[in-house]
């Protein structure tokens, strides 16, 4: 999911993916540990997703304070 796709989301919305993009992250690292993956990389791409959106959950924290 690319920032341009994250910022036309609403915060309720971002947390909702934010808390399934983590599960499926936990998911993906049990289940990679059973057996490996036939894509490794997916789980590198799904750190990348979760700090997108709590990188842009927390630029919209910053800009209701000011």
């Amino acid at each position: 999911m690319k920032a341009r796709e994250l910022k036309e989301l609403d915060s309720k919305e971002l947390q909702e993916r934010l808390d399934t993009e983590v599960d499926n992250l936990a998911k993906m690292k049990i289940n990679h540990s059973i057996s490996p993956l036939d894509n490794p990389s997916q789980i590198k791409e799904s750190r990348k997703t979760i700090a997108r959106i709590k990188t842009e959950l927390r630029l919209r924290e910053i800009n209701e304070v000011k």
